[in-house]
């Protein structure tokens, strides 16, 4: 996800480098700089506010030999507000072999190097799953500096159970698509935690509404830790009203409470099924409405059944 302006009445970037010219660099007090074995290292970056990165992640930036990075415009303006200045690499999708190969080249000739994002956990909706599977298979250390994560922070503030939780990172952009994810996933257990853009959420909170049920408990975090950071809670019918009028910009969390658990009555089940087959197949409206409501798919397909014949 990307940085945007932050909020802060700390001078954040220079408290860092001021630590980083300290003996935070050295070992055992003989003045040598640290050195990290050599391995890749995946580094948190703060998700808005400079403040929200840690002491261990301003080493490992500080004293590695690489930085891989998705962006090196946003990254490389990052790292100069500490003070840090390193080589890039620029790795994303769209260069993950070649890429992936020059930094396997670097940790094998004994070089350290550290992965980040343009905000966050690299990995979590953001390129490096392939560069940690090859580095694991090749025997090299890869070693995690944990840091912010926009969604677990607006977890933490959403006021919806925390206790279990999916995270499902950015539903498909077409709505045929969306609305098979979402179903997908309607009865899993615990608070459901989607990233959105601005300009789909309108649409995204309606299809949440529609397959989920409008009085599901949700909240919708945008702009974590930044200057125009806010949460708005409610049910999904009632956000979905509020973004369809709301023009919206920034990084956006949706979060979505726990189905309740029901068994839905044969009455229900028509309801659902009379209703879906308006606008699906037979076996689409069967597959959405098991999933929806817990119901056995062979008990919801012979009232399918039943209800095509009637009709």
């Amino acid at each position: 996800m990307s940085r945007a302006k932050e909020k802060t009445s700390c001078d954040y970037p220079r408290l860092a480098k001021e630590m980083l010219s300290n003996e935070m660099l050295e070992t055992s007090g003989n003045g040598a700089p640290c050195k990290l074995p050599s391995g890749l290292y995946l580094v948190a970056t703060p998700i808005g506010h400079l403040g929200d990165i840690t002491l261990r992640a301003l080493v490992t930036l500080a004293t590695c030999d690489l930085i891989a990075c998705e962006d090196t415009r946003v990254s490389g303006g990052m790292l100069a507000k500490y003070g840090i200045k390193k080589p890039l690499l620029p790795y994303h999708d769209h260069n993950a072999d070649a890429a992936g190969k020059k930094i396997l080249e670097h940790i094998k000739g004994g070089e350290t190097v550290a992965l980040i994002s343009d905000a966050g956990m690299p990995l979590i909706s953001d390129p490096g799953f392939p560069l940690v599977t090859t580095c694991q298979k090749a025997g090299y250390p890869v070693t995690v500096i944990p840091g912010a994560n926009a969604a677990l922070t607006a977890l933490s503030g959403s006021g919806l159970p925390a206790n279990e939780f999916h995270f499902v990172g950015f539903l498909p952009a077409k709505q045929a698509a969306r609305k098979q994810a979402i179903a997908a996933r309607a009865q899993l257990p615990g608070t459901l935690i989607i990233y959105e853009a601005p300009q789909r959420l309108a649409d995204c909170l309606t299809d949440l509404a529609s397959l989920l049920g409008k009085e599901r408990p949700a909240a919708v975090a945008r702009e974590l830790t930044k200057l125009f950071e806010e949460t708005k809670r409610g049910t999904l019918g009632d956000l979905a009203t509020t973004y369809e009028k709301e023009e919206v910009k920034g990084e956006i969390v949706v979060l979505i409470g726990p189905a309740e658990a029901k068994t839905a009555s044969t009455q229900d089940l028509e309801a659902l099924l009379k209703n879906a087959l308006k606008n699906q197949s037979l076996r689409d409206a069967v597959n959405n409405v098991s999933i929806l409501t817990g119901a056995k798919k062979s008990e919801v397909y012979d009232l399918a059944l039943r209800l095509s014949k009637e009709k």
